[in-house]
């Protein structure tokens, strides 16, 4: 099994959204996770561990495919390590099914499912929302401005729109709750849900001098 010494060096230049701190938290939930859903802990420490390994950065060219190359990655230290090709492609496919904005990619397996719970478990509430004011200010975008109707409606903003964060917070963090796949992570996600909503509808009013 890979140790979290041997991982922590592959994470020295990442951003601060995606550090090794996140790495650690996704770890720590997805292994808790793996033990309520009775999964292979192996093939999830090792994907949880190598998730966000390649190409993170907010607003890079290399986030859109992040989940690709960290996959790759992966496999690579894995077949280095001696692991069966089975239980690399298990964990890879972890790695490719990780990302919200997929493109096509489903978790099929338990284990999958976990790593995606996990990783979308530290989008919500308060880490959640230190993460994505974070990630605003990291791609140059602002933390707060009012979202257009047709992005309310669509999803979509008008050109030249802003992605604040607040936008991010109505485009994907308040369904995150919906979207998660394991009943343990279900009951985990009710509690930072509540805060994250209490987080975001003040920072709006306060923006907005409504109180």
């Amino acid at each position: 099994m890979l140790s979290i010494e041997q991982v922590r060096k592959w994470y020295e230049q990442t951003d601060a959204v995606h550090d090794f701190e996140h790495v650690l938290r996704v770890y720590r939930t997805a292994m808790k996770l793996a033990e309520e859903e009775n999964a292979d802990q192996e093939i999830v420490a090792a994907a949880a561990l190598l998730h966000d390994v390649q190409g993170a950065t907010p607003g890079s060219e290399e986030r859109k495919g992040h989940h690709i190359a960290s996959a790759e990655f992966a496999g690579r230290v894995l077949a280095e390590a001696g692991w069966p090709e089975e239980r690399i492609k298990a964990v890879q496919h972890c790695i490719r099914c990780h990302r919200y904005r997929g493109d096509g990619n489903k978790p099929e397996t338990l284990e999958a499912q976990i790593i995606f719970d996990a990783d979308k478990l530290d989008v919500i509430g308060a880490i959640g929302a230190a993460r994505t004011i974070a990630y605003a200010v990291l791609a140059n975008e602002p933390v707060f401005a009012e979202p257009s109707l047709q992005f309310r409606t669509t999803g979509k903003g008008e050109p030249g729109e802003p992605h604040s964060a607040y936008h991010e917070y109505l485009f994907k963090l308040i369904h995150i709750r919906e979207r998660l796949f394991t009943d343990a992570a279900k009951r985990m996600a009710e509690h930072r849900h509540a805060a994250l909503v209490q987080y975001f509808e003040e920072l709006a009013a306060e923006m907005r001098s409504e109180c």
